[in-house]
């Protein structure tokens, strides 16, 4: 007898998708300036505000505050968490996908 696949789970803060396009660019990226992600996004300043908090506070990203020529400028970065839990999440993304497809094919098996 096989043993049991590992739950399917998506990471509901993660999902969401506001804070997944954040991550998304996060991860490509060693850093990024809160404009350059507002502009990468598409959100307005209170909702890229607001969803880097949710963020921040589950240990996601790193957020440095500073000035840069006498300008305030927000700096954010993944920390090891976040980069562990987004590459998870694209992991679990792909298992549904191949999911859908085995079970497009007759083959209703979660694939490891």
């Amino acid at each position: 007898m096989s043993q049991p696949e590992e739950e399917l789970v998506l990471d509901r803060l993660i999902h969401e998708p506001g804070r997944l396009a954040i991550l998304t660019v996060l991860s490509s990226v060693r850093d990024a300036d809160f404009v350059f992600l507002q502009r990468a996004t598409g959100l307005t300043k209170g909702n890229l505000s607001s969803h880097l908090s949710r963020l921040e506070e589950a240990g996601l990203v790193a957020i440095e505050k500073r000035f840069v020529r006498k300008k305030p400028n927000t700096n954010v970065a993944l920390t090891a968490e976040g980069k562990r839990r987004i590459a998870r999440h694209w992991e679990q993304l792909e298992r549904l996908k191949a999911l859908s497809e085995a079970v497009e094919l007759g083959e209703p098996r979660v694939p490891s």
